[in-house]
């Protein structure tokens, strides 16, 4: 059954909070209301410059209207002017699907099955979506919901005239007037210190440029240090020069002006975690990465603590932060300016490595029986993640998977090859679990070249080998073929007989996908025997479960029986307990006897591995073993139940991408009457 419809669906509440210090509006926000009519637009488009407030008038009016969108509130950051690419579509659907009640397992790989998904979600919820940020109208319109009384609100630099084409309201947001800009600069002061500076904040305004972002950046240094007057911040703001030329604004004045302002008024901790935080490769971050940066005398959470009530950090959520893009930019030419490169090169490798070190912990604790090189990294940094159990282990490795993938392509554009390599390696534990097939054809690409830059022949074949796993799950057999050939020599070349024996096995896994079943067999025949000779239990066990799975392929249910019953006792007498493959064999075992046709014996064993390969995050393998209990009752004369267990089935299949949904849906035509 598909996750969304199995449980109560939750309502998101994902709008970011008003900005304190809001001010005015009051014409931009009269224009938003037109949405609110039935026969309005149902889309509008908040446009301005960088910095003008466009996202707090979005975000403050949907605030206002949200209990006329019972089905929830949805916010997105897409990132159109960060500096690098903007937010692919397909993860912000993601993100949303998630929200809406997908589990993350069930996410489609592609963008077409992403939009399909989402426009069901959403064809019988009322909900408001804020899209911040976009670059281009392709950008936003695959967000928007597919029911009449839903709504949606873009933010962007440009018109997104493709968009306005298309029926959408065009709002425009100009600067504040004088009298709303210097009300920003003093609602935080109280009288005591404004009463007699109207002069020095109406000037300090106009140097802000009345715009919102730097105008709160001026009103949160005068607010947090007293001795600190107006006319003295005018006096400093005047003096710095323009770092931002590109970010100007058509009279002249530099956001960069008020940035390097509150920067300069730093204690030497948070500065030093402002400029080398903005090398951090993902679009948040939490504490971690920051205690990454710092001495053991330092602590993140101060520094992190002062950087947001000077608004250079924003909160996203509970105790993770961003860079508003243009601060991003900012802290970046900051660093360049006052870090010589090498501290620079060593801040981003702190980075990088704290990601390895967490999911590394994840990684061990997942899969303690996998084979790993070693790395050394050049500090133990702190902040680490600790896990407690195997799905909180899978829940962190799932929440920074977007930071993660970063830290793989920021290793590899600056040529720390080996810790690229152990990047894609130490995500091998969530690829098993929740697939994520879009990434992880580019993890192991990434891996194959990150290993040949490293000159390491063995990482290399490892990266093949996975390579070729993924592409025969995907059907790309051809290329996963290829690939599998490439990782048997590679590992013939390090003299790792291990190695070789895995990579057949993959290879044997691809003749049995592409039919090519004798010659699966004959290869799995070869494996099995030298994994006996190498002593290898586990290895020894999952060649008997795939050798079994060949067997009752070839329609040799009896023999495939004996096989798979002593494959089973190898997992359960493991000293590692791996309950993956575990499971994996009770399966197959389950296989053979419904081919045998005892299958009073096949449906308790199918029914738990689907019950437990959920427990496990493992919804490939629970689609397979819905799939089996299809067969089951369509054997016992049920085709209603039959056809629910193959939807729930070829529901996976497509969401992950399988080459197996096309079968389900043979197997579900078969079903139809007539």
């Amino acid at each position: 059954m598909h996750g969304v419809s199995a449980r109560r669906l939750p309502v998101p509440r994902q709008l970011p909070p008003v900005p304190v210090h809001f001010t005015g509006r009051g014409a931009e926000l009269a224009q938003l209301d037109a949405l609110l009519d039935p026969d309005g637009p149902p889309v509008v488009v908040v446009t301005g410059t960088g910095g003008v407030g466009k996202t707090a008038v979005a975000v403050a009016w949907a605030h206002r209207v949200s209990e006329r969108f019972p089905g929830g509130q949805l916010y997105a950051d897409l990132g159109g002017y960060s500096g690098g690419e903007p937010v692919d579509p397909a993860e912000v659907l993601g993100r949303f699907l998630r929200a809406l009640g997908v589990p993350p397992q069930d996410v489609p790989a592609t963008l077409a099955e992403q939009v399909a998904l989402y426009r069901t979600c959403t064809a019988d919820r009322m909900l408001l979506v804020v899209a911040d940020n976009a670059l281009s109208p392709a950008q936003a319109r695959v967000l928007r919901p597919a029911s009449a009384g839903s709504r949606m609100v873009v933010t962007s630099r440009g018109r997104l005239e493709g968009i306005v084409a298309e029926g959408a309201l065009l709002v425009e947001v100009g600067l504040l007037s004088a009298g709303e800009s210097v009300a920003l600069l003093a609602r935080p002061l109280g009288a005591e210190r404004t009463s007699g500076d109207h002069e020095a904040l109406a000037a300090l305004a106009e140097l802000c440029g009345r715009l919102p972002v730097a105008l709160r950046v001026a009103a949160g240094r005068l607010a947090t240090r007293p001795r600190l007057s107006p006319a003295r911040m005018v006096a400093e703001l005047a003096e710095e020069t323009t770092r931002l030329p590109r970010l100007s604004t058509v009279d002249g004045v530099s956001v960069a002006a008020v940035f390097d302002g509150s920067y300069g008024s730093l204690d030497p901790t948070a500065a030093l975690l402002y400029r080398r935080l903005a090398l951090h490769p993902g679009p948040d971050f939490d504490a971690g990465p920051a205690a990454a940066l710092l001495t053991e005398d330092e602590e993140p959470s101060t520094a992190l603590d002062d950087l947001t009530a000077a608004n250079l950090l924003a909160e996203t959520g509970t105790d993770r932060f961003r860079f508003h893009d243009l601060l991003r930019l900012h802290a970046k030419q900051t660093g360049e300016a006052d870090d010589p490169p090498p501290v620079r090169d060593a801040a981003r490798l702190a980075i990088l490595e704290w990601y390895w070190l967490g999911a590394d912990r994840a990684d061990r604790l997942v899969t303690p029986y996998r084979r790993r090189l070693p790395y050394q990294p050049l500090a133990r940094p702190r902040g680490l993640p600790a896990f407690s159990d195997r799905p909180q282990a899978l829940a962190w490795l799932e929440l920074e998977r977007v930071n993660l993938l970063a830290a793989g392509r920021a290793a590899q554009e600056h040529g720390h090859h080996e810790l690229a390599w152990h990047l894609s390696d130490v995500l091998w534990p969530l690829l098993l679990t929740a697939k994520h097939y879009a990434d992880r054809v580019e993890i192991d690409e990434r891996g194959i070249a990150a290993a040949r830059a490293w000159s390491h022949a063995w990482a290399e074949a490892d990266m093949h080998k996975r390579a070729g796993l993924a592409g025969t799950t995907l059907g790309h057999l051809a290329d996963a073929e290829a690939h599998l050939e490439t990782a048997i020599q590679l590992f013939l070349e390090a003299d790792d007989p291990r190695g070789v024996v895995d990579a057949q096995e993959a290879l044997a896994a691809l003749y049995r996908e592409s039919g090519r079943i004798e010659d699966a067999a004959d290869l799995l025949r070869q494996t099995l025997a030298a994994n006996r000779i190498l002593r290898d239990d586990r290895c020894t066990g999952l060649s008997l479960i795939s050798l079994g799975r060949v067997l009752s392929t070839m329609d040799r249910p009896d023999e495939a029986l004996g096989v798979l019953q002593e494959a089973t006792g190898i997992f359960g007498r493991l000293r590692e307990v791996d309950p993956y493959n575990q499971v994996r064999a009770d399966l197959a075992l389950a296989d053979a006897y419904t081919r045998l046709g005892d299958l009073v014996r096949a449906e308790g064993p199918a029914a738990d591995a689907a019950h437990r390969m959920a427990e496990l995050g493992s919804e490939y393998e629970r689609a397979q073993a819905l799939d089996l209990l299809g067969q089951i009752a369509r054997g016992r004369g049920d085709p209603g139940q039959a056809r629910r267990h193959f939807v729930a089935a070829l529901d996976i299949f497509t969401a992950l991408g399988s080459a197996r949904a096309g079968r389900l849906r043979d197997q579900l035509a078969e079903l139809e009457p007539g």
